[in-house]
């Protein structure tokens, strides 16, 4: 049995990493835990470079502590600008052995009260919580689902994200080892 470490305690990240694999690999059994890390950037990151940095910094810290594992799972969301309106999105990074792969949540803008919150320092969560009247919203269905009234789920976002982070794991000799 493979070891999948995460980090993140969130339990839509916990249950979007055990579902990517288990779609990805199929055939394979893994032990999935959590653990709690520090990303290194801001609560509330702003830009690809900054999710992408959180993602990666994530799992340099769980690999010291956790230096057996097969697989390290990053996963950072937070905010970008473009053409003037807030949108949302996420990075996954996963790293096994010489392996690395990454990839982007899907994005979208974000309405103009939740922008605006997230604009002046709150984060992400908590400005849907306000806007919504929900409680906890990112350890749910988080902004997507709150938008799409859960057609779409904050775990099936980072689900999608890490299936295709899991691309070069699934397709190794198209992918160069790290």
């Amino acid at each position: 049995m493979k070891t999948v470490i995460i980090t993140s305690m969130n339990p839509v990240k916990l249950q979007a990493v055990e579902q990517g694999f288990q779609r990805m690999f199929p055939g394979e059994e893994f032990l999935f835990a959590g653990v709690k890390v520090p990303s290194g950037v801001s609560d509330q990151p702003m830009g690809d470079d900054e999710m992408l940095k959180g993602a990666r910094q994530r799992i340099i810290a769980a690999q010291r502590t956790n230096p057996d594992a097969e697989y390290y799972v990053g996963l950072e969301g937070g905010a970008f600008e473009e053409s003037g309106k807030l949108g949302t999105c996420a990075w996954v990074v996963v790293r096994g052995g010489t392996q690395e792969g990454m990839a982007r949540t899907i994005g979208f803008m974000l309405p103009g009260r939740v922008a605006e919150l997230v604009r002046g320092g709150m984060e992400l969560g908590d400005a849907d919580d306000i806007v919504f009247g929900k409680s906890n919203s990112k350890q749910q269905n988080g902004a997507i689902g709150l938008l799409t009234h859960d057609v779409l789920s904050r775990t099936s976002e980072y689900a999608s994200g890490v299936i295709m982070a899991l691309v070069p794991f699934k397709n190794p000799e198209l992918y160069p080892k790290t």
